[in-house]
């Protein structure tokens, strides 16, 4: 159980970084929805609900998405939609329930590096760029990459307008489970961009797939060449929802049916 200390609510993420970084044993509380499976006492909670992170913004290139944004609100997105279809709202249709969509944010999301994570993916796909308050911008794949979690504040995600098609799949045991495994795929200026998450690891980028797919012609043969080339080039592991040699199989199919829905 997690058991708080002190418990406090900012009202701008100035304020909450300010506090934050003078106390060692404080922890930011995003959604809070994972609390309970925790084991330990937070000397101090920084509650970010009322830090004004909560925002879904149409600029002229860009759309941000503020950190506090829940599930929900991605889901039902009119202006992520016309930008990006149905790729984001694909990505968390199927988690849990809606109770726990309104409660859950993407930036606590991304900030965790969930490995079950279904919006990581299609995040990665999209090409999303971070603004953490302290460090500043870097690319979701290169933040993904890192070992070790910043000490830090997500303020908000950044996406690029503009693409040309992007698509969403994922495989479940149920349709509320989480994923035994998700892809994505974007297209933007003729080139693929190839996601692969739920390894149960958290979700990378097929480089080599993306190499070949961008040289070469694109229909059902081609399409399944690259789903081949990401099962060997990521790893994949196992646990209750299936196996490593499971998942590799589900890669082939879903980056191929997935190339292919952004083809069509």
């Amino acid at each position: 159980m997690i058991t708080f200390g002190d418990y406090i609510k900012p009202k701008s993420i100035d304020e909450a970084f300010e506090v934050f970084k003078l106390k060692k044993n404080a922890a930011i509380i995003g959604g809070g929805c994972y609390l309970r499976m925790g084991n330990r006492r937070i000397g101090l909670a920084i509650d970010l609900c009322d830090a004004g992170l909560n925002f879904i913004d149409d600029n002229e290139d860009t759309i941000e998405i503020g950190a506090m944004t829940t599930l929900r609100e991605l889901e039902t997105s009119q202006i992520l939609s016309d930008s990006f279809g149905t790729v984001v709202s694909d990505s968390v249709k199927h988690i849990i329930g809606v109770q726990l969509r309104n409660i859950a944010t993407i930036g606590a999301t991304v900030f965790s590096k969930y490995g079950f994570s279904d919006p990581i993916t299609a995040l990665l796909a999209l090409d999303a760029e971070l603004v953490l308050y302290n460090s500043g911008k870097i690319k979701l794949e290169e933040y993904l990459k890192e070992d070790s979690r910043r000490r830090d504040i997500l303020e908000k995600i950044v996406l690029r307008k503009n693409i040309d098609g992007a698509a969403f799949q994922s495989m479940r045991n149920s349709q509320v489970d989480y994923a035994i495994l998700n892809a994505a795929v974007s297209k933007k200026d003729g080139e693929y961009r190839i996601a692969v998450g739920a390894r149960p690891r958290t979700g990378a980028l097929a480089y080599k797939a993306m190499e070949y797919i961008n040289s070469t012609e694109i229909n059902e043969e081609t399409a399944f060449k690259a789903g081949q080339i990401a099962s060997q080039e990521l790893v994949f592991g196992s646990n209750t929802r299936g196996s490593a040699e499971y998942r590799k199989e589900l890669c082939k199919v879903m980056v191929k049916r997935a190339i292919m829905e952004v083809e069509a």
